[in-house]
């Protein structure tokens, strides 16, 4: 049996449970916080970063390198097409999602969402890239009405755990939903992919989830 390891917080914890959850395979969730410095957690994931995968062969770390061992251990319910090239394209608008987007918004998270506070400078640059950013996703992304097109992919895994978060950043921190200035109803998108139940299920444990570590925050501040 799989087991995920990580929090429901986690948009990339929740890109791979999406993942299992659409491709129908059994799997078990562990708690495990980011940053772990236990040996057993750092012998899966040397930097400490979840999500991670135990599997009965061993250990494995990164979103991506996970979602692609699924795909390939797996085969019978398909998040990749078919055609080698069409599968790269998905896995393309996956890698700028997650690296030339949601990675980018991540540095004005301290302030959108944990109450710290981001630099002007940041805010600056941040703006400057994500706007040249976006504007090479649009340019690849089809919203047809999937991100890749007609048909749910790997893709949509990721699309629809981060393009809220890089709304919601930039709306909070920079004034300026950089995602809807450019053109791109990620809202619409997003009441698309969460009418499914699987993405009902990840956002349910996600609210659960944020709801106890803010009673553990709580707590914590009493004691």
């Amino acid at each position: 049996m799989l087991t995920l390891c990580g929090f429901s917080v986690s948009n990339y914890y929740n890109k791979v449970k999406l993942a299992l959850l659409e491709k129908g395979i059994p799997f078990n969730e562990e708690l495990v916080m980011t940053g772990s410095k236990d040996e057993a957690v750092l012998n899966c994931t040397p930097l400490g970063k979840v999500p991670f995968l135990r599997t009965d062969e061993g250990a494995l770390c990164e979103s991506q390198v996970i979602v692609d061992y699924l795909e390939a251990a797996y085969p019978a319910v398909p998040l990749l097409p078919a055609d080698p090239f069409a599968a790269a394209k998905v896995r393309e608008l996956t890698v700028f999602i997650d690296l030339h987007l949601e990675l980018v918004a991540r540095e004005l998270y301290a302030q959108a969402f944990f109450g710290g506070t981001v630099a002007q400078d940041v805010q600056d640059r941040v703006r400057k890239q994500l706007t040249k950013n976006i504007a090479a996703f649009k340019r690849i992304a089809k919203f047809g009405p999937y991100v890749a097109g007609d048909t749910f992919t790997i893709a949509d895994c990721a699309a629809y755990v981060s393009l809220p978060l890089v709304a919601l950043a930039t709306k909070k921190v920079l004034g300026e939903d950089l995602l809807a200035a450019a053109g791109i109803d990620w809202k619409g998108y997003a009441a698309l992919i969460g009418a499914r139940p699987h993405a009902q299920k990840v956002d349910a444990d996600k609210k659960a989830d944020a709801a106890r570590m803010a009673a553990a925050a709580a707590a914590a501040k009493q004691g």
